[in-house]
């Protein structure tokens, strides 16, 4: 596997842990619908949490979440919409997103709620 690859795997892993942490039960790892996988989909209180992790090894050509594009956002959405309803969910969607720098000085985790909005 690319080293790219097992830093964003890891990175995943990070973002479940430290979600659980902070009280979220999470539902679904890497679900799959279409072109588009979503990183987490978890729960806190009455709202479904679609959480996008992006990791890098350094913020020197920007942060993390500045690496979501609003093609991938449209995939997002349209997975999450069928998830929700393929679970019959009745519950508010907010889209997260967890931003991870870790590197052989550490790592910082930064959690960005409600990071994007969709508007067709």
């Amino acid at each position: 596997m690319a080293q790219h690859n097992e830093l964003g795997k890891s990175g995943e892993k990070d973002a479940v842990n430290f979600l659980r942490k902070k009280g979220y039960d999470i539902l679904e790892t890497n679900y799959v619908y279409e072109k588009a996988e979503v990183d987490i989909i978890a729960k806190t209180g009455d709202y479904l949490v679609v959480v996008e992790v992006k990791t890098r090894s350094t913020p020197d050509f920007g942060d993390p979440q500045d690496f979501v594009k609003p093609a991938q956002i449209k995939r997002l959405v349209k997975a999450v919409d069928y998830y929700v309803n393929e679970k019959d969910l009745d519950l508010e969607v907010r889209f997260d997103i967890v931003a991870i720098i870790k590197n052989k000085l550490g790592k910082r985790i930064e959690h960005l709620e409600d990071a994007f909005y969709y508007f067709e």
